[in-house]
């Protein structure tokens, strides 16, 4: 029998009750994607089946979108690292990164994502915060939660692209 989802496996530790379901997310688009990734062949990184977004892009997509809605939740702007990358996010195509480097990228963000949790007081989540140039408004709590559920959206087409890819 298979594991459960994450969400039914218990707390995850030192992550305030509640931001659990942020943590859940996280952690299960992480699986997600390193299920993935497993035995992606580098071949199959930047195909586009049917038009659809490439394994590629939704790597570097939830990696870089969790680390700037993180960085906005702290209230923070985006560095030129950052900029840069959201802007490499859209370019399919062959790169120096394999499907493993990519992996990694996400583990890392996540990790980085879940340490921000860890240390997120409960009594900041309805600080309002800005998203981007047009400093649109939400909170904290906004951004965190919006950064969860928006890499595991982009975890599940990943699963789909490349079944979509395989033909299965």
């Amino acid at each position: 029998m298979s594991r459960p989802d994450v969400w039914l496996r218990g707390s995850v530790e030192g992550v305030p009750p509640i931001l659990q379901p942020a943590a859940h997310a996280l952690l299960q688009a992480l699986e997600d994607v390193e299920t993935v990734v497993g035995d992606l062949r580098p071949d199959e990184l930047w195909r586009k089946p049917g038009g659809a977004a490439s394994p590629g892009f939704h790597l570097k997509h939830i990696a870089g979108a969790t680390d700037r809605l993180f960085t906005y939740a702290r209230g923070e702007s985006l560095n030129e690292l950052q900029q840069t990358w959201r802007t490499a996010e859209s370019n399919d195509g062959p790169s120096i990164l394999s499907p493993t480097d990519l992996a990694g990228q996400v583990r890392a963000t996540i990790e980085s994502a879940l340490d921000q949790l860890r240390s997120t007081p409960a009594d900041t989540l309805l600080i309002p915060r800005t998203i981007g140039r047009a400093q649109l408004p939400t909170t904290v709590l906004g951004c965190l939660f919006h950064a969860a559920e928006h890499a595991a959206r982009h975890a599940g087409q990943l699963v789909t692209t490349k079944k979509a890819i395989r033909g299965s």
